[in-house]
């Protein structure tokens, strides 16, 4: 969310980035975890960096070459700071291009994360936004966070499309959904909810195609959090596959956690959406946040 609005928000550093690089987006979360070729040409990389330590955190930018060479690394978004590196890095490969390149090989892929969307099943962009109140404020990094908008999917089985297809919504969907996506992620990676956090979930589908439901989650234990709403949607079916899947969960959230601190005082409007993705966005295809090296949790 940062960066889009800071890091890379000046339009040059975009027409740089398109014309003499081949921009890669990534979860540093799986690569530096996964056992395969993937994982292990990443780990060459970022070795190169002040972040080689594997256990931990490696975010950061990174510009290398296609033999795995780094020519900087920078985790700071400043971005007039990032865009003169990223001409420094160019200068530097054009005066020195590497030789032969070998073609890199995928003789390996790590199952646990690499993982696709349940055949035969729905996946479905998950949008949050806090509605208003945090205090007003003139730092412009909290003024990102404060009118952000987040991002994540959500996956449904097989099982789980025909479930609703023929007007049941599933529990485990409704769990999934309550766990996983009722979350306050606009300012960073939040905690999820555990099963015992449910105090109050009920999802209908009805015979019109109209869902509606309420949730109450809140902590056992731990930091104070909790979420009171209500969902109210649509769903319409063609040609025995769900068309059409819209939701809008909208209440009342309260707390923070370790990596979403800046939450308003008390309780805030907290709106999540919920819409059948059509495949044309590239980002339909990532793991919901919540399956993170666990998709069989996550699913089940």
């Amino acid at each position: 969310m940062l960066d889009r609005e800071s890091t890379f928000a000046l339009p040059r550093t975009v027409k740089l980035l398109q014309k003499d690089f081949i921009p890669v987006a990534l979860d540093q979360a799986y690569q530096r975890r996964q056992k395969d070729t993937e994982g292990e040409f990443y780990r060459k990389i970022a070795s190169q960096g002040p972040r080689s330590d594997f256990q931990n955190t490696t975010q950061g930018f990174y510009v290398a070459d296609a033999t795995g060479k780094l020519y900087f690394y920078n985790n700071n978004r400043d971005p007039k700071k990032v865009q003169r590196l990223i001409r420094e890095s160019l200068k530097e490969f054009l005066d020195s291009p590497p030789g032969q390149i070998s073609v890199l090989q995928a003789e390996t892929r790590d199952k646990r994360w690499n993982v696709e969307p349940p055949e035969g099943g729905l996946v479905v962009r998950v949008r949050a936004k806090v509605l208003e109140g945090y205090e007003e404020t003139t730092d412009q990094w909290k003024k990102i966070f404060q009118s952000s908008v987040s991002r994540d999917n959500l996956w449904i089985t097989k099982e789980e499309h025909e479930a609703l297809v023929a007007g049941t919504f599933p529990t485990k969907l409704q769990q999934r959904i309550a766990r996983f996506h009722l979350v306050d992620n606009t300012r960073g990676e939040p905690p999820m909810w555990g099963f015992a956090d449910i105090r109050e979930l009920k999802i209908e589908l009805n015979s019109d195609g109209e869902i509606h439901g309420q949730v109450f989650l809140r902590t056992v234990k731990g930091e104070e959090r909790g979420y009171e709403a209500e969902l109210k949607g649509k769903l319409e079916v063609t040609g025995g596959k769900v068309a059409k899947l819209e939701i809008v969960c909208l209440g009342k959230f309260w707390g923070e956690g370790q990596y979403t601190g800046g939450a308003p005082k008390g309780k805030f409007p907290l709106a999540i959406t919920f819409t059948l993705a059509d495949g044309t966005d590239l980002a339909d295809r990532i793991p919901p946040q919540g399956s993170r090296g666990w998709i069989d949790g996550y699913l089940r």
